[in-house]
């Protein structure tokens, strides 16, 4: 049977680190998605900060919360997700805080094989809404700075995961890199002959595909074997809601159709903060993370992973 999964973040926020680690075995979780990013958040990206941890050396301190927590609770960091975005347009011609960024990312993978994980989420290269760019420019990036990245995933043993991504406008959705499944392939497979290894898979987002309106088995078949790694989580086909399944409108039993026909044997991980942190009561939270544990064993069994 596959390993169940579920993110760090949101049980962090509530719990502490220690404390979302026992949260996840009590439910009946075997792994962890370890939400890394939360060391530079979404907002201080913009803001173009740049924190002590990520100004130096790798220094093992920040990282080892993760790894000892999962030592004591007996859960497998299976996956994690690195900071993000990981580009930001650049307004000034100098390109200096996306070259920090990619310092980032090569201080998080070694973060990642220290904490004893071995798969880490790191977002394709794209612009915002207004900033768009042509599909040949966007391979051009991401075959620039992903190739960057290879040293130190070949290094530290660490794979790197695409993942499919969206971008908001006026309150409507829009796909963006990596949510036309076919085209991810490519990416992935040209990705693995630039680095002559396989360095590179893919974490399938449901609940991005639901608001782009993807079919999920549809995505599974296209990206087959070069999937690794799952974020999953569902949501009302409007807004990235990230909560648990059956909460929104997600066919879950296309979900596990997909995983049967490709022979999916990885682990199951869930993306369902929204659930942890907004949907119930912080008493609730127990409970509610039993349930996507048992979601995740379902879907398990019906598909035979």
């Amino acid at each position: 049977m596959a390993m169940i999964g579920v993110q760090t973040g949101g049980l962090t926020r509530l719990y502490g680190i220690d404390g979302a680690y026992r949260a996840i075995r009590d439910a009946g979780f075997d792994a962890a998605d370890v939400n890394l990013d939360e060391l530079l958040a979404y907002r201080d990206i913009l803001d173009q900060k740049r924190p002590a941890i990520f100004s130096g050396a790798f220094e093992e301190s920040w990282f080892r919360p993760y790894r000892d927590a999962a030592e004591k609770y007996g859960v497998v960091n299976a996956q994690a997700h690195a900071p993000f975005p990981s580009w930001v347009a650049d307004f000034d011609g100098t390109g200096g805080y996306n070259d920090y960024l990619l310092r980032v990312m090569e201080i998080t993978i070694a973060g990642c094989a220290y904490i004893g994980c071995k798969k880490l989420v790191i977002h394709p290269f794209f612009g915002t809404y207004d900033h768009m760019l042509s599909e040949e420019a966007e391979w051009e990036l991401n075959k620039e700075r992903y190739a960057r990245l290879i040293p130190a995933a070949k290094q530290w043993g660490v794979k790197i995961l695409l993942e499919n991504m969206f971008v908001r406008h006026k309150g409507k959705i829009y796909q963006a890199c990596c949510s036309d499944f076919h085209q991810a392939a490519r990416y992935v497979d040209r990705l693995n002959d630039l680095a002559g290894d396989t360095v590179f898979g893919f974490c399938l987002d449901t609940g991005h595909a639901l608001l782009v309106g993807k079919d999920i088995k549809h995505a599974l078949t296209a990206l087959g074997s070069r999937i690794e790694a799952f974020h999953i989580h569902d949501n009302n086909g409007v807004d990235d809601q990230h909560v648990a399944p059956y909460m929104g409108v997600l066919d879950w039993d296309r979900f596990v159709e997909g995983l049967r026909e490709i022979g999916y044997h990885g682990h199951l991980s869930f993306e369902t903060h929204g659930a942890v942190e907004r949907a119930f009561d912080p008493e609730l939270v127990p409970e509610v993370l039993r349930l996507i544990a048992r979601s995740g064993r379902l879907f398990a069994e019906r598909a035979g992973v």
